[in-house]
């Protein structure tokens, strides 16, 4: 068990900081000030942020940490606040960890019983949700979907008997292939995509995915994809023989027990192991 009081300790901090997603208006007071008051900054992109800073007159150090050198990133910065010093962390927009680099440093600061602190702020899904008019809970948060198509179909068809709203992140490059295989696999549902949040040239459509997706080629910027969650009613099967006697059904018909336990539990739905030990059980 790991128990952290935020501020009442002398241990060094983690701080984990949300940046503007396009309006710099939207900089809390909290969050430069901390980002004033730290030793480091360790930044997705030290070019993006250091205008960032400059905007708000900020000189802290900026030291770089992205997907891409995180092997070497972690041991410096765990170092780091080893030895005694404060770093915030954060990406190019929004929140660390979120589709952006940080989960894997925050992992191993908690591991060496380093604070981590977050500093609350902007945050894409979010806002994205409460205007989308649908229903904002329960929600899950996707991110992105795979780029690849046919890994792309699996976790769409994954999700499709999900009840909850469902909240994607995606490129415009992709997003008219995106639409047109939620369209196929989930069907015509209510969507809200929410573009350049924040942004002079913020727009928020909000209809079935079939009349998106006859304006989607117009379409530019980041975009939040809100989904509804299926509303399909899903009739309960009951069954009326028990798991002995149809794996018994199946070894009759010159299944193996092994084979005939696997596709019980195919049938019913159920973990493997469960019907082994209900077939074996006296």
């Amino acid at each position: 068990m790991n128990r952290q009081k935020s501020f009442e300790n002398n241990q060094p901090t983690l701080y984990l900081v949300a940046t503007p997603i396009g309006n710099l208006d939207e900089m809390t007071y909290r969050s430069i000030n901390i980002l004033n008051e730290v030793n480091y900054i360790a930044a997705e992109d030290t070019r993006n942020t250091v205008k960032l800073l400059n905007h708000f007159n900020i000189s802290t150090k900026l030291i770089s940490h992205h997907e891409h050198n995180i092997k070497q990133s972690i041991p410096k910065l765990i170092s780091l606040l080893e030895e005694g010093n404060d770093i915030a962390l954060v990406s190019d927009a929004g929140y660390p960890a979120i589709s952006d680099p940080g989960y894997e440093l925050v992992k191993e600061a908690i591991s060496k019983d380093i604070n981590v602190v977050p500093i609350s702020g902007c945050n894409a899904c979010l806002d994205a949700l409460v205007v989308s008019g649908i229903a904002p809970q329960p929600f899950l948060f996707y991110g992105f979907l795979d780029h690849l198509d046919k890994k792309k179909k699996k976790e769409l068809q994954d999700l499709k008997k999900y009840k909850e709203t469902v909240v994607f992140y995606e490129s415009p490059h992709r997003i008219k292939k995106t639409l047109s295989l939620m369209l196929d696999i989930l069907g015509d549902r209510n969507i809200a995509l929410c573009r350049e949040i924040t942004k002079k040239h913020e727009e928020i459509i909000r209809g079935q995915i079939s009349e998106v997706l006859s304006i989607v080629d117009e379409l530019k910027g980041e975009m939040v994809v809100v989904v509804e969650g299926s509303n399909e009613i899903q009739e309960e099967i009951v069954f009326t023989t028990t798991i002995k006697e149809d794996v018994d059904m199946y070894i009759e018909k010159g299944m193996s027990t092994k084979d005939a336990i696997k596709e019980v539990a195919k049938q019913r739905g159920l973990n493997k192991n469960s019907v082994y030990q209900e077939y074996h059980s006296k």
